[in-house]
């Protein structure tokens, strides 16, 4: 691998480099809040739900402070509480389980599959009881998973779906001919504008989607303190807004969103190409019901190498990411007695073996060239 200034300024997202791409569009849209002083609500907030309710095809999208509020909002509207049961899946970041408990319900854990890291819809009927009232589906590195098969349960048994799109905002899926994106396929739909996720502002940022009016008045009325006329407070909120600079923010990266997520589904096209004669890894597919948004570019290491893949490619200044090392079951915070280390194999393997590469919509061909050819290195010498 030859060591010039591109490859040696790898990075897993390099968010500089994308404000420099539109720093004269943001820099103008700062400027005017900070003119106007609607820090708190203002007019850019309202420019942007409609315009992610455009970009989505949603009917309604409901800013607020961050992703792990977007999913406590929608778990509050639809009353979840004290007694209540929730299913999600044992291999996800760790807001799905911390929502859940906070509101004094119980998250009930089921296996994930390790072909899209999609919660097992096979083992979903098993952990259903009398107590079970909603089911989170997370599409994890912006992949699809068996979405049809998790719907037709919901209905069968009646329960609430909620959707954790915070890593695939962007993708979509296809049920009989239909196709919508995610985040519109359940009750109300979650994500993050965090800053490395598809869709990102420069804080903490969320929102919250819905088909249906009863939801989407009750989620603002939660979300601003339990009221939609001042000092009138009709419910127990919280106080959850997305800031009128983030919004600014937002609104611009916006218009560059579906031109990214081509390049970076064609760093995702170059990486398989270069990739899939290396037997000792096993990469990522795309479901062929849906449409990814490749938030990550993760592929399993076979044989437990996992770690000293990750090791050689940091020596040789290339970046790559663990996510998760720890299933959510087996977190400290939310194990409960009933937790054996066996009841989730496949989470854990998948725990054991996943490494992230570098994948934002600035990556370069060289760059890509020297993450690959250090992945061959590491196994062929």
């Amino acid at each position: 691998m030859t060591n010039n200034n591109t490859e040696s300024t790898i990075s897993m997202i390099n968010l500089q480099q994308q404000y420099a791409q539109q720093q004269i569009e943001i820099d103008q849209a700062i400027a005017q809040v900070l003119h106007r002083g609607d820090f708190i609500n203002g007019l850019e907030v309202k420019v942007f739900e409609t315009q992610l309710a455009k970009y989505t095809q949603a009917n309604n999208v409901i800013a607020c402070a961050n992703g792990t509020d977007a999913l406590q909002l929608a778990l509050m509207t639809l009353g979840i509480g004290l007694g209540d049961e929730v299913i999600i899946p044992a291999f996800a970041y760790a807001s799905v389980a911390e929502v859940v408990l906070l509101l004094g319900a119980t998250p009930v854990f089921v296996d994930i599959e390790n072909e899209y890291f999609f919660i097992d819809v096979t083992k979903i009927k098993k952990a259903i009881t009398a107590k079970t009232k909603a089911i989170i589906a997370v599409h994890l590195f912006g992949q699809t998973g068996n979405l049809a098969g998790l719907i037709d349960i919901a209905v069968e048994y009646n329960l609430f779906l909620i959707e954790d799109n915070a890593q695939a905002l962007g993708a979509s899926y296809t049920i009989d001919n239909q196709t919508n994106f995610l985040g519109n396929w359940g009750h109300i739909g979650c994500t993050s504008f965090f800053p490395t996720k598809n869709l990102g502002c420069f804080g903490d940022g969320g929102a919250v989607f819905t088909d249906l009016a009863d939801f989407e008045y009750k989620i603002r009325m939660i979300a601003s303190h339990g009221q939609l006329v001042k000092y009138q407070h009709d419910l127990v909120g919280i106080n959850s807004r997305l800031d009128t600079l983030q919004a600014a923010i937002l609104n611009v990266r916006l218009k560059y969103l579906g031109q990214q997520q081509k390049h970076k589904a064609n760093v995702y096209k170059y990486y398989i190409s270069q990739l899939a004669c290396v037997e000792e890894i096993i990469l990522p597919k795309t479901n062929p019901n849906g449409q990814p948004a490749w938030h990550q570019f993760t592929l399993q290491v076979k044989n437990g190498k996992r770690d000293a893949l990750k090791s050689f490619l940091s020596k040789k200044q290339i970046p790559s990411m663990v996510y998760y090392h720890i299933p959510l079951p087996a977190q400290a915070a939310y194990k409960t007695a009933a937790y054996k280390a066996g009841n989730f194999p496949i989470a854990q393997q998948c725990a054991a073996s996943v490494l992230s590469l570098p994948m934002h919509p600035t990556l370069s061909k060289p760059q890509m060239d020297a993450i690959i050819d250090g992945i061959k290195e590491f196994y062929h010498g």
